[in-house]
């Protein structure tokens, strides 16, 4: 581990992250049971994925304020701790609705996915600011790849795990399982963290020149003095339309965590011990890109020091892609060839997946918590949107309405960043990286 340290507390984020996921998306494995258990349609369903959203966008917003006032670790812990915490109490959370809110079921799951939401929504918001504080540039996007390699791996093996919970031990008492398994990480990570890579003791001379090496963050060297409010976020063009593009690339995302197994159920029966294989298929390349876009990222910036190419031209080729795929979807009707064409469209999405969180460490590197909060809050409106939006258009115009909307969503992303211009000046004089020696 000598010289490497960051590297071994990265894929640290990377197990939390998917814990973090497969505790939010493993709900949808449990429709079965929560509708049947509690007399919901296809409407009250799509809210209850739903409310988890209205949480975790202001999670993300707070948390990223946080995140540049008391540090990356404290933010770490007070989120692993309260979402596992809410976790714990989620297979429960429509009985307290019954016995609590007047008989409702749905009040319950509200207020546990929204307190849920609210809790896990700082997460990647820490994860870009220790990125900010530990990831020399040269390393930046992909290192922010294997952060983020939680989210589809974490959904890929949701399936698995949510069979063999729910049959080994029920469906309610596998939120407390993975309620437990996060608050285990978080002691963990209280021993083996700091903010700053100058102040431990198994990082080495060499390795901390490596990280400083261009960087534009250091301890007591704006990271710790913020230089602009949180809302000149708003004006700056290219975070704007960036965060607008991404929430496009997160409406997939959910779309896809959230609905393609009650999908699979619906339109081809399988049942869930069928799904328990079939679910991992959407996210097989998802695991690959996620990694693969990045490095690509990091090789063209080297290779032409140009960060419109390596950052929103990748992303607008990983829109198109997915835009395709999922077109594709609506013209075929064997289950195995829309499962593939389902998982080319997800990998294709998480191929530019961590740049748009890479975009704002380029543009504004010394307020990355903040504007990433701002950032988190505009992209998972997607939690809500995505979710919801689809239960209605599932009951008023079939499945075909769900892959219609996503190709829609791709076409938006795609157009928006052409103009998003990674790295130039905002009014604030940020520290610019496209000069940057490689």
């Amino acid at each position: 581990m000598s010289g490497k340290y960051r590297y071994f507390l990265m894929m640290m984020i990377t197990f939390i992250t998917i814990i973090n996921y497969v505790d939010r998306s493993i709900m949808a494995y449990a429709q079965e049971y929560i509708i049947n258990e509690y007399g919901l349609n296809a409407k009250s369903w799509g809210h209850v994925l739903g409310f988890f959203g209205y949480g975790y966008i202001f999670g993300g917003f707070f948390g990223g304020l946080l995140a540049d006032k008391k540090g990356p670790k404290f933010v770490w812990m007070l989120s692993a701790v309260t979402w596992s915490i809410f976790a714990l109490g989620m297979g429960v959370s429509g009985d307290i609705g019954i016995a609590v809110f007047g008989g409702s079921a749905l009040a319950g799951f509200a207020v546990f996915r929204i307190l849920f939401g609210l809790a896990e929504g700082p997460a990647l918001v820490g994860n870009a600011r220790t990125l900010a504080n530990w990831a020399p540039v040269k390393e930046r996007a992909f290192l922010n790849g294997i952060g983020i390699l939680g989210v589809p791996f974490g959904a890929l093996i949701t399936a698995p795990i949510a069979v063999f919970l729910i049959s080994t031990v029920g469906w309610k008492m596998m939120f407390v399982v993975l309620g437990a398994i996060g608050i285990i990480w978080a002691i963990i990570w209280r021993k083996i963290f700091t903010d700053y890579p100058e102040d431990h003791p198994l990082v080495s001379k060499e390795e901390l020149e490596v990280i400083r090496y261009s960087n534009d963050i250091k301890k007591n060297e704006g990271g710790d003095k913020p230089i602009s409010p949180w809302y000149h976020f708003f004006k700056s063009p290219t975070l704007m339309l960036n965060s607008i593009a991404h929430f496009c690339a997160n409406y997939i995302n959910f779309l896809i965590l959230t609905w393609a197994p009650k999908y699979l159920q619906d339109v081809f029966n399988y049942d869930l011990k069928a799904l328990g294989y079939l679910g991992m298929i959407p996210w097989a390349l998802a695991c690959i890109t996620v990694l693969l876009g990045p490095k690509i990222s990091d090789i063209l910036f080297k290779r032409t020091n140009n960060l419109w190419i390596a950052r929103s031209g990748l992303c607008m080729i990983s829109f198109i892609l997915t835009g395709l795929f999922f077109t594709l979807i609506l013209t075929v009707n064997s289950p195995l060839v829309i499962l593939l064409l389902m998982s080319l469209g997800t990998g294709s999405s998480f191929l530019g997946g961590a740049l748009f969180w890479v975009v704002i460490q380029d543009t504004a590197p010394t307020r990355v918590g903040a504007y990433t909060g701002v950032n988190h809050f505009i992209i998972n409106a997607a939690a809500i949107v995505a979710p919801t939006l689809t239960g209605y258009l599932v009951m008023t115009n079939g499945y075909p309405a769900m892959f219609i909307a996503a190709v829609v969503v791709c076409l938006i992303g795609f157009t928006l960043m052409i103009f998003v211009k990674p790295g130039i000046k905002n009014n604030q004089s940020e520290v610019i990286v496209n000069n940057a020696r490689m």
